[in-house]
């Protein structure tokens, strides 16, 4: 047996640590002396009290420290990928604050210069993936863009009018610092688009410097100058890596349910908001897959009210084949997917029903 002084010194773990993880149920002693209070550990738990010094180093939370110390280790492993891919998430972000941090004290911005080399397929790709959900309140100008949010490895692309959102994404290298610039709609649609229409290289060039963008390809060139409005903070709305699955996931094939929205007699239910009437087409979701309900019928699985009409424009850019659609309840978004391309997919906010 250990003694608590001993543990500490072979698992580099203070002793107020150890006092800490026994109180919080991880690293349980094997006795506890009951006159004096004293710990006493086997040999067999320093292998755990070192894993649990190693995952405390990275900032793993408590729970997922908890859940590796119990764990066989094909389990750990995904648990440390999850936990890798969150780090390099925070760090993402973390650099998308500073720089946008460094605009506010100084120019120096301006004479910063992010190049990326993109596929112009997927550039094109992902313009035809967001374009649907761009907003047009002249009272919120930023949601009457596309927001470029540059990446290490390509960038995503993202646009949203509050009650949908959408996001794709294209990659390629990056020169320079991560960067994020917010393009009028009428630039990204009517000028960046048909030239990478006409475009016959593999490759565009898209060039970020201060407040300006130059998109080139094939001799061909479009310069827009970037908003500086705020947009929103849409990670917020994403899948964190390593967080929790949907708690539905259905396939469905896209030209059927774009087929059964379109029907005439597609069945919708009324309701009303600020005095107007809107018709609200519901989803049914069971063991048996989705499905459009009728005004009087009902699922023993959940229901989730959104407007059909958003509904067609997120399938319409998602294309033919097979999608998938997520959802976790009547009032959490509606996720659109496709599964071909996971980088691309759309968001629903629900109608409560």
């Amino acid at each position: 047996m250990r003694s608590i002084g001993e543990l500490a010194r072979g698992s580099g773990l203070t002793v107020s640590a150890l006092r800490f993880y026994d109180s919080a149920g991880v690293l349980v002693p094997a006795r506890v002396d009951p006159t004096t209070g004293y710990r006493w550990y086997t040999d067999a738990q320093l292998a755990s009290a070192r894993l649990v010094a190693g995952l405390r180093r990275v900032g793993m939370p408590v729970a997922e420290i908890a859940a590796a110390v119990r764990a066989e280790p094909a389990d750990v492993h995904r648990l440390l990928d999850a936990h890798q891919r969150r780090l390099e998430d925070g760090l993402a972000d973390a650099r998308r604050e500073l720089s946008r941090i460094r605009s506010l004290i100084g120019p120096e911005e301006l004479t910063m210069t992010t190049r990326l080399i993109l596929s112009r397929v997927e550039l094109a790709n992902a313009v035809d993936a967001v374009r649907f959900a761009v907003g047009d309140d002249p009272d919120l100008p930023m949601l009457s863009a596309v927001l470029l949010d540059v990446e290490p490895d390509g960038v995503r692309l993202v646009a949203t009018d509050r009650h949908r959102l959408a996001v794709a994404r294209a990659g390629g290298t990056v020169d320079g610092p991560p960067v994020r610039a917010l393009l009028p709609a009428a630039v990204v649609v009517d000028e960046i688009r048909p030239l990478l229409a006409a475009g016959r290289s593999a490759a565009v060039t898209v060039t970020l410097t201060g407040d300006r963008v130059l998109v080139a390809v094939d001799g061909g060139e479009v310069t827009g100058a970037t908003m500086p409005d705020e947009f929103p903070d849409y990670r917020r709305l994403l899948p964190r890596a390593g967080g929790t699955p949907p708690a539905h996931r259905f396939p469905v094939d896209a030209a059927a349910l774009r087929t059964a929205l379109r029907a005439p007699d597609a069945p919708t239910i009324d309701r009303e908001h600020d005095g107007r009437t809107y018709a609200v087409t519901v989803l049914g979701a069971d063991d048996h897959g989705l499905r459009i309900l009728g005004p009087d019928e009902s699922t023993a699985g959940v229901r989730i009210g959104v407007d059909g009409r958003y509904l067609l424009d997120a399938l319409d850019a998602a294309g033919d084949g097979q999608l998938v659609l997520e959802l976790d309840g009547p009032i959490a978004p509606l996720a659109i997917r496709s599964s071909a391309d996971e980088d691309a997919f759309s968001i629903l906010m629900p109608i409560r029903l």
